[in-house]
């Protein structure tokens, strides 16, 4: 054996030979720490990313939001999603609707989140509810919420201190948003200030006063928020999330299109328009096909959204004005009093669909000065033509004046017009070339007078 041999195997069993392998080993086992970590750190192949479903509901709350928010949900379910993102900017809306909307939230198998989003917007009167209904409540800067009185709510009309009606409507909405309030332990009675008193507050007054959960500068800035944020049992992974919009169906478009006071405000001028046009000039066909359509879509969507009788009743009146006024000139006064009608009823015939179904003066106003030059040149034409006295046929020659071709008397004789002799009587004798009028028709017969 060699000397060198030797000496390695006495430095193997030296104490210093045990010390130096156990460092070795302790630096091993700290980089199958850090290996491990490592692996554990990157998502295995193929495995899913985490997934956010969004669905945008902006303008007033109405039956076709309610669907898509309901079907949105459905949707977040099927696929698999951490939560579903509602990104909201409403004035408010129509209380059944927000109802289903709310029953749809707590149904719902995923979490739900409200961000009312992007700075600027509101969540007012059934959008506050919609947002204290939510798993997760959150604003974006510079926001705000409230508004909730049930004046604005359920569409009544402002009503005189005691009014019984009004007082059960501000009490049922009272309750109900306390409900929505505690349920999810945010602030009940800011929420009931929020209807009696129709209390509003920023987004960042709002997080102080404990009415929503946080305040997020976009859609990044919530997600990371929302990371580890444990919701109904569930933690929610968000910071690498895939955030997939769910798109409108094509029905539901189209519904959220319809459903607009300005869209039923003009299927209301088509109707009357198509209708009355059919009636002033029959045989037209097309304005009646089209005004019937008109009627039947308006009657549709007026059996959801509220119509105020006295609005519709002012909006008749003021047609039957313009009507009489055709028959009966009365120098401007009752087609004053049909514009003034028409304009007031405007104002008032969707004010009982809440807030956002309000028609503005920028519609009301060009629909009015429309109105009243349809009735006036259109309808009033063609009711003035058929007032007219008959203009065909022998009675287009009344009131014409001709030679005489031969002697007229009692027993006849004849002119000449418009390229045709005419046998014609006289009460007067009248000489061959004598002018004279014609003043009646009797069968195949003019009747004339001596022209002087």
């Amino acid at each position: 054996m060699s000397a060198t041999t030797i000496d390695v195997a006495q430095a193997l069993e030296s104490p210093d030979g045990g010390a130096a392998r156990r460092v070795r080993r302790g630096r091993a086992r700290r980089w199958l720490s850090v290996a491990a970590a490592g692996l554990a750190a990157v998502p295995a192949l193929g495995a899913p990313a985490p997934r956010v479903d969004l669905v945008d509901v902006s303008g007033p709350i109405g039956p076709a939001a309610a669907e898509y928010v309901s079907r949105s949900i459905r949707v977040a379910a099927a696929d698999g999603a951490q939560c579903l993102v509602v990104r909201l900017d409403t004035p408010g809306g129509l209380l059944d609707s927000m109802k289903d909307i709310v029953q749809a939230f707590y149904a719902s198998p995923v979490p739900v989140v409200v961000f009312v989003a992007p700075e600027g917007s509101s969540a007012g009167s059934a959008g506050c509810f919609i947002t204290l209904a939510a798993d997760v409540a959150a604003m974006a800067p510079h926001s705000n919420i409230g508004a909730a009185h049930p004046v604005e709510l359920g569409g009544i009309m402002p009503s005189p201190p005691g009014d019984v009606m009004a007082k059960k409507l501000e009490s049922y909405g009272t309750s109900y948003i306390e409900a929505v309030a505690n349920k999810h332990n945010r602030n009940a009675e800011w929420a009931k200030s929020a209807v009696r008193d129709s209390a509003s507050i920023t987004s960042e007054k709002a997080l102080e006063l404990k009415v929503i959960d946080l305040i997020a500068r976009d859609l990044p800035d919530l997600m990371a928020q929302l990371d580890g944020r444990v919701v109904n049992g569930r933690r929610l992974a968000t910071a690498h999330a895939q955030i997939a919009a769910v798109p409108l169906l094509a029905r539901e478009r189209l519904f959220q299109m319809l459903w607009r006071p300005e869209v039923m405000f003009v299927l209301m001028l088509i109707a009357v328009y198509g209708i009355i046009g059919e009636l002033s000039s029959p045989g037209a066909v097309l304005p009646g096909v089209a005004g019937a359509i008109a009627l039947i879509l308006l009657l549709y969507m007026a059996s959801i959204v509220p119509i105020n009788v006295a609005g519709l009743a002012l909006i008749i009146l003021s047609l039957a004005l313009f009507v009489i006024d055709v028959f009966a000139p009365t120098h401007g006064v009752l087609t004053f009093g049909a514009v003034v009608s028409f304009f007031l009823g405007s104002l008032l015939v969707f004010d009982r669909a809440g807030s956002g179904f309000q028609l503005s003066l920028a519609s009301v106003i060009p629909a009015t000065l429309t109105t009243a030059a349809f009735f006036l040149f259109v309808v009033g034409a063609g009711l003035r033509a058929q007032r007219a006295p008959i203009r065909a046929g022998p009675e287009t020659m009344i009131g014409k004046v001709v030679a005489a071709q031969t002697p007229i008397g009692r027993d006849g004789g004849r002119v000449f017009i418009e390229g045709e002799s005419w046998s014609v009587r006289a009460e007067e004798p009248v000489a061959e070339g004598q002018p004279v009028e014609i003043v009646g028709v009797e069968g195949l017969v003019l009747k004339v007078k001596p022209k002087k």
